[in-house]
């Protein structure tokens, strides 16, 4: 990138700038003009689903500033269903569109601002609009990269001296899920059914699970398709990866225990996947880097990175029961505890040769931190159902129930404004079928 292109870029994360989209100004919304996500969205007046931009309370409908020129894009790009295409273009142009569109909803620029029909057009109100799955997501994996969880997982699971198995400490941990499930924000989660082997019985039974929980993850988007063979250099891994999603790996605890060995989980992840609807870029959360956790032993030579690779992102889990009136928050916690970070995750993958694809997604594994209340599922709130929840109503809660609706929620703190990721909502609904 030249040193003009890199001062265009820093002043699209300048804390001090501002939109005339007033409410994108507001020090609470979680789309300032400093983060501009890229989403899928239709509405009203237009049925048909396309790429936006969100700013503020208002959705930016980039087909309709690339009908008017106002974009160097090509209108096709905008007018899909995925955000597939557009991320194809590269990086240059994930950057170029962001400059632009950040010049243009600067509050000091009139092309826009003082265009009245014009600006009509291209702003939709969001709470006129559907949104959708963001992207045509052609695999995903989820990895095991918190040490908290995996230490906590352990202790619960395996011998308390060693609740680290031996490997954990030399390579990200993943396995391969399923990315037809993977849903948008909003979609209900049928509460899934599977075998489970209770400790009294000699055989499993088929049955609704009756320990389903959360796992609270953040979410990488694959950026640029890999050649067969050709493995990602850590060093260069982050320019391949469009951007960052809440992710919640809904989990089923009791059908897990009984199939995970040896081969690991199964059905009792494949049933659902919950992502947030807006992708926020690395160059939007660029200003939040930080030290990821040192990491002893040192990683092999092909895993090593110089420089922050940790991102301050704050996450909060929000449950509300059936017959509650408002929301408890659960658990608070922060993606810079992660010990193995994206780019390393990312190497990890190729390593072997494995190619990627634009769209992949790649799930951060339950994010926990180090205290009890910042741990990121159900099954170490509750230490597997031995600790009860007591929720604002009196509820008590070990896993989750019918009717229970789950929220995701996180954001980078600015000075003076944030970049959030919107909402990640699910709510369980009773099994389908047999159980």
């Amino acid at each position: 990138m030249s040193e003009i292109d890199k001062m265009d870029l820093n002043a699209t994360i300048n804390p001090r700038r501002q939109s005339w989209v007033a409410s994108a100004n507001d020090p609470s919304c979680d789309f300032p003009i400093q983060n501009l996500p890229f989403g899928i969205f239709s509405d009203n007046s237009n049925p048909l689903a396309r790429v936006g931009v969100a700013l503020g309370d208002a959705i930016v409908d980039l087909t309709v500033l690339a009908d008017h020129g106002l974009l160097p894009q090509a209108r096709e790009v905008f007018a899909c269903s995925t955000l597939n295409d557009f991320i194809l273009l590269g990086q240059l142009q994930w950057r170029d569109l962001r400059i632009r569109l950040s010049t243009l909803f600067d509050r000091d620029n009139s092309t826009l601002r003082d265009d009245p029909k014009l600006r009509d057009i291209s702003l939709i109100a969001q709470s006129d609009a559907r949104l959708y799955l963001p992207v045509d997501i052609p695999g995903y994996t989820d990895f095991y990269s918190s040490k908290e969880h995996a230490t906590n997982v352990g202790l619960m699971f395996r011998d308390p001296k060693n609740a680290l198995l031996p490997n954990w400490l030399e390579i990200p941990i993943g396995y391969n899920g399923r990315a037809s499930s993977v849903v948008v924000s909003g979609t209900p989660i049928n509460r899934p059914q599977g075998q489970i082997k209770r400790p009294d019985s000699d055989r499993p039974v088929y049955a609704s699970s009756q320990k389903l929980d959360i796992e609270l993850e953040v979410g990488f988007i694959v950026g640029s398709n890999t050649t067969l063979g050709e493995p990602i250099q850590c060093e260069h891994a982050e320019n391949h990866i469009f951007g960052m999603v809440l992710l919640n790996d809904w989990s089923a605890r009791d059908i897990q225990q009984w199939e995970y060995v040896p081969l690991g989980p199964f059905n009792s992840k494949g049933f659902a996947t919950t992502i947030s609807p807006w992708i926020v870029t690395l160059d939007a959360l660029e200003p939040f880097r930080c030290n990821q956790p040192a990491q002893l032993p040192e990683p092999l030579s092909y895993l090593h990175h110089i420089g922050q690779h940790g991102f301050d992102i704050r996450l909060e889990v929000d449950l509300r029961g059936a017959e509650d009136s408002e929301a408890d928050t659960i658990t608070r916690t922060n993606f810079r505890h992660m010990y193995w970070t994206m780019a390393q995750q990312l190497t990890h993958h190729t390593s072997s040769g494995c190619n990627v694809r634009v769209g992949d997604l790649m799930g951060s594994g339950t994010i926990s931190g180090p205290t009890p209340d910042s741990y990121g599922s159900l099954l170490e709130l509750t230490w597997n159902g031995q600790r009860p929840l007591t929720l604002v109503s009196g509820e008590q809660r070990t896993f989750l129930e019918d009717g229970d609706e789950v929220g995701l929620r996180g954001w980078c703190q600015g000075h003076g404004y944030r970049v959030g990721f919107g909402s990640c909502l699910g709510k369980i609904v009773p099994a389908v079928g047999r159980g």
